[in-house]
């Protein structure tokens, strides 16, 4: 890693820690550090799953575990096992809570603004689009990726959510019991590998790779959620099952897709794919791709 690089990096993290005030053990002059602050300010008004608040922060249980403890004390959350889990514990804001997080927000809205206030209009154009690339890009370093079994709840929840968006787009809706599916065997090691993205610990993205023995590697149901996109997740995608398939020894990888998926087709010609004469019936597809992989070199 480019040392230049990691230098620019902290030099940021210092200027932005100092800049918003997180040094202080008064966050923003309330009477709470900003981990503290943050935590409300996540619960929000529904409230939520202690282990979802958890892995949306990325914070250690038992750092978790003591503030919770300190905003009960103060009166400001509840956290209550569910009733028909007692494992779970949700936490809730009280009317305090939901007060003190009001006045968070003001603050908040107050020190932003201190930020853009001595810039002039195309400085604070620039910072705000800055401040968005970097947002999208330390977001996109957060998404992990996972091989897990095609039975995985959330390998089941992405496609479900998939199988429900082509439904919508293509033009003659989308049925999975006319699509050559690969069954759930394809996708097991080690025939197979199925992939699920994880953003904050919940399912973003899945991509499966079927490789069978004498034939080409091939890509399938690769998708990524809504929310989860312009993260570069289907380069990230294409470029793991590419490395996975040369591991196997695979020389050529192979996708199919449908005409309706123009960011997708436009994706597979930017990542090396070419288009070739049709290698299957699948009759929702209208372009094949074929891209020449070398394989690992055995160790």
């Amino acid at each position: 890693m480019d040392a230049a690089q990691v230098d620019q990096v902290r030099r940021f993290n210092r200027t932005v820690t100092e800049r918003v005030g997180v040094l202080h053990d008064r966050y923003l002059g309330r009477d709470r550090p900003v981990g503290a602050a943050r935590l409300l300010w996540e619960i929000g008004e529904q409230g939520l799953d202690v282990r979802q608040l958890r892995e949306r922060l990325g914070l250690d249980s038992g750092y978790v575990s003591r503030l919770l403890r300190t905003l009960e004390a103060d009166g400001l959350v509840t956290v209550e096992p569910q009733p028909l889990d007692r494992r779970v514990r949700t936490v809730r804001l009280t009317a305090a809570g939901r007060a003190e997080r009001t006045a968070l927000d003001g603050r908040s809205d107050e020190l932003a603004g201190s930020l853009l206030a001595p810039l002039n209009t195309a400085q604070r154009e620039r910072l705000v689009a800055a401040m968005a690339e970097v947002d999208r890009l330390l977001t996109a370093a957060t998404v992990t990726l996972e091989a897990v079994d095609p039975g995985h709840p959330d390998a089941e929840h992405c496609l479900r959510a998939y199988f429900a968006e082509l439904r919508e787009r293509f033009e003659s809706g989308f049925d999975p019991a006319r699509s050559l599916l690969p069954d759930a065997g394809e996708l097991r090691p080690p025939r197979g590998l199925f992939l699920v993205a994880r953003l904050h610990g919940e399912p973003a993205g899945c991509a499966g790779l079927k490789l069978p023995p004498g034939a080409p590697a091939e890509i399938k149901r690769m998708w990524v959620a809504p929310h989860a996109r312009r993260l570069g997740l289907g380069r990230r995608f294409l470029a793991e099952l590419e490395a996975r398939a040369a591991r196997h020894g695979s020389d050529v990888l192979r996708l199919d897709t449908n005409k309706a998926l123009s960011a997708a087709i436009g994706l597979y010609h930017s990542c090396g794919f070419q288009e070739v004469a049709p290698f299957n019936d699948e009759p929702y597809a209208h372009h094949w791709f074929e891209k020449r992989i070398a394989p690992a070199p055995s160790r």
